[in-house]
């Protein structure tokens, strides 16, 4: 479990571009209260520390579009028309895996298609290579050992299978993107689905 002092140092180092996958409880809506960031607040949050896991990694490939945070940890919780993130709350809500670290692995490069994304780095190679590097680093940051990554999407699987080592990761396991246009009940069928057929032992309660 994270103690305070680590969970502050992670909040100061990375509330800008990763999180936690915690959210608010579901409202009427499907993004009711995505976007409430009292439940990073250990004052309003009890449980908070008990629920965050390191060892569970989901990954992004960027920012898909110009963001600027007013909060720490507000990536993953957007409540704006354009975003899907409530699908990834629904899908992990009552899973064992709930609580994951959530980032990207292409940091400050904002565009909204990943086939754009992965066009640009083909032709910047370093980019990749820095992005890994700046991975591996958060990693220790975050006190992660031998972690089980998620990864979202096909570019984000590819980028971590060709560039991290094996040892370095106890699963590496693709998951359809939560941008795909399915409703989240289906999206969290084919996640389910997924982590099972790659021998993902989890609980859902």
């Amino acid at each position: 479990m994270l103690c305070i002092s680590q969970f502050e140092k992670i909040k100061e180092k990375y509330g800008s571009v990763a999180s936690w996958a915690t959210w608010d409880t579901f409202g009427e809506k499907p993004k009711s209260n995505i976007g409430n960031m009292d439940v990073f607040e250990i004052s309003k949050n009890n449980n908070l520390l008990q629920t965050l896991k390191p060892n569970v990694v989901m990954v992004g490939l960027n920012f898909s579009r110009e963001v600027k945070f007013e909060k720490p940890f507000m990536n993953f919780h957007d409540s704006s028309p354009f975003a899907n993130d409530f699908k990834i709350r629904y899908a992990f809500h009552g899973t064992s895996l709930y609580g994951a670290y959530m980032t990207d692995i292409i940091k400050n490069l904002e565009m909204k298609s990943s086939k754009d994304v992965l066009a640009h780095l083909e032709i910047n190679p370093h980019v990749i290579q820095e992005n890994i590097t700046a991975f591996r680093r958060e990693l220790l940051d975050i006190g992660s050992v031998n972690p089980l990554i998620l990864a979202f999407g096909r570019g984000t699987f590819g980028i971590l299978r060709k560039n991290m080592h094996k040892n370095e990761y106890s699963h590496l396991v693709k998951l359809t993107h939560y941008s795909h246009q399915i409703s989240k009940e289906d999206y969290k069928k084919d996640v389910l689905l997924q982590l099972q057929n790659a021998g993902i032992d989890i609980t859902v309660s």
